[in-house]
């Protein structure tokens, strides 16, 4: 899930440009107003089955070494029961609690009572007060972007504790890291069941509400598309950045801490999965504001599938290669480690810089240079659902021209370079590759339907150009 997803890491819709309108049909923006049976299907099964998705992996790393089938083969065979791996399975304690009622505390006052301050001194950097896009309602909203401050201010902080205040030890989270489970899963129910019922009740805005008639739809995609509390804090601005992402690179610390603890030195392979996950982390927070004009803010509404998703399935299962590590700490040959960070860091030039693209060709409206050349373009037309007519662009030219979200073909690309390096001596960090590529070759097919429905004709010339969408040649 993302982002993004459960959740949303930053993720980008297809080269179509974002419409400032309230123009958009129903059909194009945001979740569906009717369920179709595969979609209930779907939704009850992601409810039912995802919690326990998280539980399992992170159960059979504590008490499995993260063996996937061991865990299935004990009970297969009676060598153990459910109920004794429950029993094995640490609960929720006093001490977690407090540690995660601090930590949700401390974000929610960084997000809310400290204004930014980066944009007055880091050159490029663009945070303060930001508008996004226009609503469905025709709502502009304002957003205080200080995420980078954020996640600049907690690790500052981590840093100094580690090496000077000594308040906690930097293994802190791991040695937690199932009653903080517990807790990630109280708040995030807690927060969906209140989006939902606040869009029922209290609405921040009625117009852009979506009512289904499903109730297991409603709470999983959500109701409200922009809930909020007071006029500055988002639900999902909030949650889709803090707590999950900033906990992100916190967690890799601790894990790396863990393993120095118990082997006695940081391997290679910890190292990498630190620093390409980081880069990632610190890319979503430097381009907050660009994150304002993709899928997750301008068409995804609030509920479980982020509310959940952005407390839970982010924070435990985009860090399963750093836990992995801990207990099996791979130390990679040279050339298999370089080989490791070339693919990273090649897969995130080709993600930021297709994105980079994409916001220059809509902020001047097609007068740039791409790979030094006037791009080309697909002049085309859609019609909003007042019946008034609109032009529009579609790029193809520079990486859109090669493949039609060649942006996520970058992502899977640094998704495969942070389980690679975990070696190949069991299947669990694959998961994350594995995930990763169902989610975006879902969204891939999900923003095309979207934009062929919106342009028509057009989007067909537009395919007919940039005949692949991930893979050039491929697929």
């Amino acid at each position: 899930m993302a982002a993004k997803s459960p959740p949303s890491v930053p993720k980008t819709k297809s080269p179509g440009s974002i419409v400032n309108s309230r123009a958009e049909t129903q059909g194009q923006w945001g979740r569906a107003w009717e369920v179709d049976w595969f979609s209930l299907a779907s939704v009850i099964f992601l409810l039912l089955f995802a919690p326990f998705i998280v539980y399992y992996f992170i159960m059979a790393c504590d008490q499995y070494s993260c063996s996937l089938t061991a865990p299935v083969m004990d009970v297969a065979t009676g060598r153990a029961h459910l109920s004794d791996i429950w029993a094995k399975t640490p609960p929720v304690t006093k001490k977690a609690a407090q540690l995660y009622a601090l930590w949700v505390t401390f974000q929610v006052l960084l997000y809310m009572a400290l204004p930014d301050f980066c944009h007055k001194f880091l050159p490029g950097y663009v945070g303060g007060v930001q508008e996004g896009a226009v609503t469905p309602a025709g709502v502009v909203n304002k957003y205080e972007i200080n995420g980078l401050q954020a996640w600049l201010i907690t690790h500052l902080l981590w840093f100094a504790n580690s090496h000077v205040l000594s308040w906690f030890s930097p293994t802190i989270i791991f040695d937690n890291w199932i009653p903080l489970l517990w807790c990630a899963n109280i708040l995030g129910y807690a927060v969906s069941t209140f989006a939902m019922i606040k869009g029922y009740f209290f609405p921040t805005n009625a117009k852009d509400c979506k009512f289904t008639g499903n109730f297991f739809y409603n709470y999983m995609m959500g109701i409200e598309f922009n809930p909020r509390i007071g006029k500055w804090f988002d639900f999902k601005l909030f949650f889709n950045g803090r707590p999950g992402i900033v906990a992100w690179t916190l967690i890799n610390l601790s894990f790396a801490a863990k393993q120095r603890e118990l082997h006695g030195q940081v391997t290679n392979a910890m190292i990498l999965v630190n620093i390409l996950q980081a880069i990632y982390v610190l890319d979503f927070f430097w381009n907050e504001t660009w994150y304002l004009k993709t899928i997750d803010i301008c068409h995804d509404h609030f509920g479980w599938y982020l509310g959940w998703g952005d407390c839970v399935w982010l924070p435990y299962l985009y860090t399963l290669q750093g836990l992995y590590l801990v207990y099996h700490p791979v130390q990679l040959s040279t050339l298999h480690a370089i080989g490791i960070l070339l693919l990273g860091l090649l897969g995130y030039y080709i993600f930021r810089m297709a994105n980079h693209q994409k916001d220059l060709f809509r902020r001047t409206d097609g007068r740039c240079l791409i790979w030094g050349r006037k791009p080309k373009v697909i002049e085309c037309m859609y019609t909003s659902a007042d019946g008034q007519k609109h032009h529009s662009k579609l790029l193809v030219s520079g990486f859109w021209g090669v493949a039609r979200h060649l942006n996520y073909t970058g992502d899977l690309m640094g998704s495969l370079a942070y389980c690679l390096a975990c070696g190949g001596g069991h299947l669990l960090p694959y998961f994350y590759i594995i995930y990763m590529t169902i989610l975006l070759t879902h969204r891939c097919l999900r923003d095309e339907h979207r934009c062929a429905n919106k342009y028509g004709s057009d989007w067909k010339r537009y395919t007919a150009a940039v005949p692949h969408r991930l893979l050039p040649g491929i697929f």
